[in-house]
């Protein structure tokens, strides 16, 4: 079995500290929470900013602050949101990228969000996935239904995408993919040969599809932005949802990778 690649997504663009308490805003409560994942066994941490009122932004300024409070700490590999919820276009959402992380998330599809769309239309996908390319920064695909799977195999096939990929299954977001492990199974049918892939369950279905994952090799994404907590109605920590991670990991013989390892793992060094 592979090492494991554990990734942290400490503060996403929903929670709040009401919903819950640990949940890391500030570029420094970033990156302590960071660090103290990184210390529990996460390798890549899957980065969104908020502004002072502790809403979405894509400022890149916030965005070099939280990089900043990180590297300060630790290597871990650093992911930048690119996502629908905290900016309105191409130029917004890949404000981030001139900062040069080692990766970045990009969605190749549209979805639903339970009260939104994850709007991703082509042309934006093709902008960010090529500022993605002339900053040699490795995107993360985001897949939330086939079609987002589909699109990223044709831009592969166009070479705006490079190969090998490295894809985030997600499953359980309400008005997508639901956390049903016949879609996990039907999906990995689906990956191109050499991909390398994590599998981010939202909510109740968390434990069992990480567990999956696990069993079959795969990697896995935890953190408040995913799930609230260590049982339903009981908050918890970002370090506490690592170390739980880490745990199960021992279960099936799978070792935490370090960020090197990942980072050999998912080819980003030569």
């Amino acid at each position: 079995m592979d090492k494991l690649i554990i990734t942290v997504a400490p503060t996403g663009n929903v929670p709040t500290k009401e919903t819950s308490p640990g949940l890391p805003v500030t570029p420094e409560e970033i990156g302590e929470d960071v660090y103290r994942c990184y210390r529990a066994g996460a390798a890549i941490a899957h980065i969104h900013a908020r502004d002072l009122l502790g809403q979405p932004t894509a400022d890149p300024a916030v965005f070099k602050a939280i990089i900043s409070e990180i590297k300060a700490r630790c290597n871990i590999i650093i992911q930048c949101s690119t996502g629908a919820r905290a900016g309105k276009n191409a130029a917004e959402r890949g404000a981030c990228l001139a900062l040069k992380p080692e990766m970045a998330s990009l969605a190749t599809g549209s979805s639903n969000f339970p009260g939104s769309v994850n709007y991703n239309p082509p042309a934006l996908i093709k902008t960010l996935a090529l500022k993605m390319r002339d900053f040699n920064i490795k995107p993360e695909i985001e897949v939330f239904d086939l079609s987002a799977l589909e699109t990223a195999i044709w831009l592969t096939e166009k070479q705006i995408l490079q190969k090998p990929l490295h894809i985030n299954l997600v499953f359980g977001v309400p008005g997508s993919m639901s956390g049903d492990p016949r879609n996990l199974f039907f999906l990995l049918e689906k990956l191109p040969p050499g991909s390398t892939w994590t599998v981010t369950s939202i909510g109740q279905t968390h434990r069992q599809l990480s567990a999956l994952a696990l069993v079959l090799n795969g990697h896995v994404r935890t953190g408040l932005e995913d799930v609230a907590g260590l049982e339903q109605d009981k908050s918890g920590t970002n370090v506490d949802l690592v170390t739980r991670i880490a745990e199960l990991a021992k279960m099936y013989g799978r070792v935490p990778a370090t960020p090197a390892e990942a980072r050999k793992i998912i080819g980003l060094l030569d």
